[in-house]
């Protein structure tokens, strides 16, 4: 039972190196359970005021899409991981053939990089999915569409995130623009994240909320997973997380868990990933996303859990034993933080110390990012006995900071 290496050790102690692909605020919040855990930490980062690089001392230039760059990456550091799935998979097999040691490995990380990739893959799994089919040309949507009822869902197999790259569609008429720019693109490029000559087409599935499984999976073959919580989404971007998801079934909770951590075996996974669900009515879930790092529906997990997803996800690439996934109270509650529309409220600190003196037992988590309507700047924690109280309280917090209330 041994830690990763790609050769010798570069931080003191003989403690492992990890060098993580992108510079974000998941990377940023990496930063204080590796410190705790005696881990070194390297970002690659593509800008000077990225998240991550404003906190962790070594952030050298590079985009996740320079080849060179990961090699440099790669053979300094005895792990690399990801802060998100945009990395070529083509320049992810080049660095394992190199011996470089990634996690989750290429042949994993592919299933969140590419929804046709993943849905293909689930089905044959057997897990509850949409129905869906691939699209390149009207008829082909239109005779999906006419299959399973109008409208329909339509995603760019590549790339897309916070509602990016969804489109909800009535009539083929309404996707024609997605339709024309798939025909412009020609054939896909495997050298290209984000390119692909499909659309993947899914049925509108009748929800009533929707949840997600958070789990985490280590080389040795170790797996653990957090309580599955209830994410409640507003414009597409998520906005709020319950822990757990309240009025939950014991035993759709315990189905749902066992489908996440069987698709983290049978796909390989290494390291956190989020598995979110429709819960329905008729057949209990259908999972609608992967995504194979620390996840927005795992934040409330770094003060309402006994081990966070950034500790857990560091252990597991690490093939360090696992922490306990154990919640800290009843119920925690996570707000997201979104830039408010008005310039003056991009001035955080005199809200961050009003929020301080008016609730101490809030947590607030900022980014250090550069305000923007609308962009995720951080997130507000609360943890306790009254469900009620905290979502009250989150909120407040949220909002306040926003901009959307003054008091």
């Amino acid at each position: 039972m041994g830690g990763a290496s790609a050769g010798p050790s570069r931080h003191p102690g003989g403690f492992p190196l990890v060098g993580v692909v992108g510079a974000g605020q998941l990377a940023r919040m990496m930063a204080p359970p590796a410190t705790a855990l005696s881990v070194g930490l390297r970002v690659l980062s593509e800008a000077d005021d990225a998240s991550a690089a404003l906190v962790v001392a070594q952030a050298p230039p590079g985009q996740h899409t320079d080849l060179d760059a990961l090699r440099r990456l790669g053979h300094d550091c005895d792990v690399i991981t990801f802060d998100h799935e945009h990395v070529p998979t083509d320049h992810l097999r080049a660095l394992e053939r190199e011996g470089v040691v990634v996690r989750p490995c290429a042949a994993a990380l592919v299933h969140a990089q590419d929804k046709i990739v993943m849905r293909r893959r689930l089905g044959e799994l057997g897990i509850p999915c949409p129905r869906w089919a691939e699209v390149a040309d009207a008829a082909a949507l239109q005779a999906f569409g006419d299959e399973v009822g109008w409208p329909v869902v339509l995603k760019t197999p590549r790339g897309g995130y916070d509602g990016k790259g969804v489109l909800l569609v009535s009539d083929v008429a309404e996707a024609q623009d997605w339709l024309d720019r798939v025909a412009a693109a020609g054939p896909a490029r495997p050298d290209d994240p984000r390119h692909s000559a499909v659309l993947l087409a899914e049925e509108r599935v009748a929800f009533t909320r929707e949840l997600a499984v958070l789990v985490a999976r280590s080389p040795m073959g170790q797996a653990c997973a957090w309580p599955v919580v209830e994410t409640v989404q507003t414009h597409g971007i998520c906005t709020e997380v319950i822990a757990p998801a309240p009025d939950l079934s014991p035993g759709l909770a315990a189905s749902a868990t066992a489908a996440a951590l069987r698709i983290a075996a049978e796909l390989d996974v290494t390291g956190v990933m989020a598995v979110e669900l429709f819960e329905t009515d008729q057949s209990g879930f259908v999972v609608n996303e992967l995504a194979m790092r620390p996840h927005n529906s795992g934040h409330w997990t770094i003060d309402g859990s006994v081990t966070s997803q950034f500790e857990q996800h560091l252990r597991a690439v690490l093939d360090l034993p696992l922490g306990d996934p154990r919640p800290r109270a009843r119920w925690t509650v996570m707000a997201n933080v979104l830039g408010g529309a008005d310039p003056a409220d991009s001035e955080l600190y005199s809200t961050y110390r009003h929020l301080l003196a008016r609730d101490p037992a809030l947590k607030v988590h900022l980014y250090g990012k550069t305000v923007r309507p609308g962009r995720k700047i951080g997130h507000v924690t609360v943890y306790g006995d009254d469900l009620a109280d905290l979502r009250a309280r989150a909120r407040h917090a949220a909002d306040f900071i926003q901009g959307v209330v003054r008091e």
